[in-house]
């Protein structure tokens, strides 16, 4: 088959507004807490990107009926039974494994192919074992799959992370949550993400509390108390503050909406070092500019720090800025593999070790690059509307990931942008 790719030319500016869509790293939970439900639920403001379509197949494969409406879906989990989830679907994806919590919580037991997803990093499980260990859950690993068991059942307990792991304090809340007894989670992850699902937990009959802070007490309560729920995903903020970088990297003005302000906090506060005016509403974020990129230093932390989600975006305004900045990667180790590819088109950066000095220069050159990664690919594609002449990206299936239509939504804004097939001779007419 063709290869598909997004071809890319200078472009004058990105102006004008952008819907945000619903945000990729709740909604992937979200779809895994329905499990919980015993019934059906509907999570509106659904991304339509291939990592829901992955999660939505892991669900079907466990029985669950989805239904997609547009923005909205349909999640039946009624007839989910205590199934394996297959190596060919988890394999894709490392986020199926926050279905391992609600399966264990619901049935006492889950069988899960190890999961997979995008090479930036060992990104281990070990964290979210540990913190269902505590609630009675038992490990084991047969032939590449997970075994997960409570044999004496669920209870409450005391759990303290060592690292403010996403992904492990999401599977601790939706075990803890039907766990005998009172549950307490220390250094807890504390994004939006994690609101978002305590909120849909709490409206499906769950008792969670102080979701956002680094400590969540868990109330837990009988399975049986569960039900279905109507829920709306909160904007993505990583699509947000890539979009945001697109308007500061070429003057904007450029405004995004359906996203909450105070989620990007840190990302606007490295906005304005950078030279850039920053306004916001309720549910909407502007940037421009005037003057030339300045210099600035970004260590990636968990939220409230700058997300790492958001690293290879900003890398890419360093290397046009003024002077020289450093770039701390601090949770994803392979991450600077996007470095690699902005040097192909003209970028001066230095790596040493999870450090980058970025020396800004005058112009980013075209040329053929690949994606590492969901972030690094959008992050290209924002390089290619910057740089002299034509720029091709290749391996787009990460992009198409984790964002909807992005090159629908930038041509919105006036890039030269488009996607095509390896090998058309009408590429552009």
């Amino acid at each position: 088959m063709p290869e598909e790719v997004i071809v890319v030319r200078e472009s004058k500016n990105l102006t004008g507004t952008v819907q945000i869509s619903g945000a990729k790293n709740s909604a992937l939970k979200l779809i895994a807490a329905s499990i919980l439900g015993q019934g059906e639920s509907i999570i509106h403001n659904v991304p339509l990107i291939s990592d829901i379509d992955i999660m939505c197949r892991v669900l079907e494969r466990l029985g669950a009926t989805v239904v997609r409406e547009g923005h909205a879906l349909r999640v039946d989990t009624t007839n989910v039974a205590d199934k394996e989830t297959p190596y060919e679907l988890v394999s894709k994806m490392r986020a199926s494994i926050s279905a391992l919590g609600p399966m264990v919580a619901r049935f006492g037991h889950a069988r899960m192919a190890m999961p997979g997803g995008c090479q930036i990093g060992a990104r281990k499980i070990d964290m979210h074992l540990v913190g269902m260990s505590v609630l009675g859950v038992k490990f084991s690993v047969d032939h590449g799959f997970l075994e997960a068991s409570a044999p004496n059942g669920l209870h409450g307990g005391e759990i303290m992370l060592e690292f403010a792991s996403v992904g492990a304090t999401e599977n601790t809340m939706m075990t803890a949550v039907v766990a005998e007894g009172h549950t307490i989670i220390e250094n807890a992850a504390r994004e939006p993400e994690i609101v978002d699902l305590a909120n849909m937990l709490n409206a499906m009959g769950c008792k969670v509390q102080g979701a956002g802070n680094s400590t969540i007490e868990i109330e837990g309560v009988p399975l049986s108390s569960l039900h279905p729920c109507e829920h709306t995903t909160v904007g993505d903020r990583i699509e947000a503050g890539t979009f945001l970088v697109g308007g500061a990297l070429m003057g904007g003005p450029l405004r995004v909406e359906g996203i909450n302000p105070s989620f990007l906090r840190m990302a606007i506060i490295k906005l304005k070092q950078m030279g850039c005016t920053v306004s916001t509403g309720d549910n909407w974020i502007e940037v421009s500019r005037e003057g030339e990129l300045k210099p600035t230093d970004i260590q990636t932390l968990p939220h409230p720090g700058f997300p790492t989600d958001l690293q290879a975006q900003f890398m890419l305004l360093c290397s046009l800025a003024k002077g020289s900045s450093l770039v701390t990667e601090n949770v994803f180790e392979n991450r600077f593999m996007f470095a690699e590819e902005l040097m192909r088109m003209g970028a001066d950066v230095n790596l040493e070790g999870h450090h980058a000095v970025v020396e800004g220069v005058d112009k980013l050159m075209g040329a053929p690059v690949s994606c590492s990664d969901l972030r690094a690919g959008a992050a290209l594609v924002l390089a290619g509307v910057a740089a002299e002449g034509e720029t091709v990206v290749h391996d787009i299936y990460h992009i198409d990931r984790g964002y909807e239509d992005y090159v629908g939504k930038l041509q919105s804004l006036g890039a030269d942008v488009k996607r095509v097939k390896v090998g058309h001779s009408d590429v552009w007419r």
